[in-house]
């Protein structure tokens, strides 16, 4: 399970979204993750492994973090070990693309 929170509007994002994975915890408690977007600018991801109160304590309750519109994303294993690699969100390598999912994605080539 995971727990997947997002927002968009007119106030900071990162308390909001740490507030909404907060009620969510239960749902996945080995990592978690923000990305947060001010306006142009590149969007700011932040993970940590471990509880929630670990991201918290990382984003300064989600004041070290600017902008409007983000997503966090909280994680119980069950496919690869808990650690910030594997945490969410997941970006493309140009970091245009940012993604939460609650499942397994697994990539192959042949």
């Amino acid at each position: 399970m995971c727990g997947i929170v997002g927002f968009t509007g007119y106030h900071p994002a990162a308390s909001i979204l740490l507030n909404g994975l907060s009620k969510l915890e239960y749902r996945g408690y080995d990592s978690a993750g923000l990305a947060v977007r001010d306006g142009s600018n590149p969007v700011n991801i932040v993970k940590a492994k471990g509880r929630l109160k670990i991201l918290v304590e990382k984003t300064d309750n989600g004041n070290a973090l600017h902008g409007t519109c983000g997503i966090g994303h909280t994680r119980w294993a069950t496919h690869g070990e808990p650690s910030e690699l594997n945490a969410h969100p997941h970006c493309s390598d140009d970091c245009n693309v940012v993604g939460v999912h609650n499942g397994i994605i697994k990539i192959t080539r042949s």
